[in-house]
């Protein structure tokens, strides 16, 4: 006598996540991806016309460089991220902005280091390091011809590095972006 057995929660969840080919994302991860990277974008929209019509106190924030050429250097990582793993990839277009984002990730994440007089990190500083890796692996991958790995390495940054401190920005008092939406 046999017994039927259901898949396990993973299997399924893997099932229902497999790519239609080596370069495309997952319907699950798609998903995550446009939900996290079209709600981030529209926050930070929302957050700077908020800031350019007055609508934000004042922010002393901006007086600190690092903190200026940091948001200067993050914000265009959202949707270009964004972009990059949703449009068709290994195109001359693709390859030249992927590397622009790259580079913005590591600027953004290395200048967040001197945002604090002294270099005093928090329990955020632990992205720095987690975007050099990634960093690092996303060229080497692709320039092995592991796109799979290169995939991997993508959205977990994009929705590591980029997207949970990009919450916390959001949500946090005091923070910038908490400031120039709610005041």
């Amino acid at each position: 006598m046999t017994t039927a057995t259901l898949p396990s929660p993973l299997t399924a969840f893997q099932r229902l996540n497999q790519p239609k080919g080596v370069m495309q994302l997952g319907l699950i991860t798609r998903a995550a991806v446009l939900f996290a990277g079209i709600t981030m974008t529209t926050v930070c929209v929302a957050a700077i016309m908020r800031a350019l019509f007055g609508f934000a106190p004042d922010l002393p924030h901006l007086g600190n460089a690092a903190i200026m050429f940091h948001v200067a250097t993050v914000i265009p990582c959202v949707p270009l991220g964004l972009y990059l793993l949703i449009a068709r990839k290994g195109t001359a277009l693709h390859k030249a902005l992927g590397k622009l984002w790259v580079a913005l990730m590591v600027i953004t994440a290395t200048l967040t280091l001197f945002i604090h007089d002294g270099m005093a990190l928090s329990w955020i500083h632990i992205f720095v390091p987690l975007t050099y890796r990634a960093a690092w692996l996303i060229i080497s991958s692709a320039r092995k011809g592991d796109i799979k790995r290169h995939k991997a390495e993508i959205v977990s940054l994009f929705l590591g590095a980029l997207m949970i401190p990009g919450v916390f920005a959001v949500i946090l008092p005091g923070r910038l972006m908490n400031v120039m939406l709610f005041g």
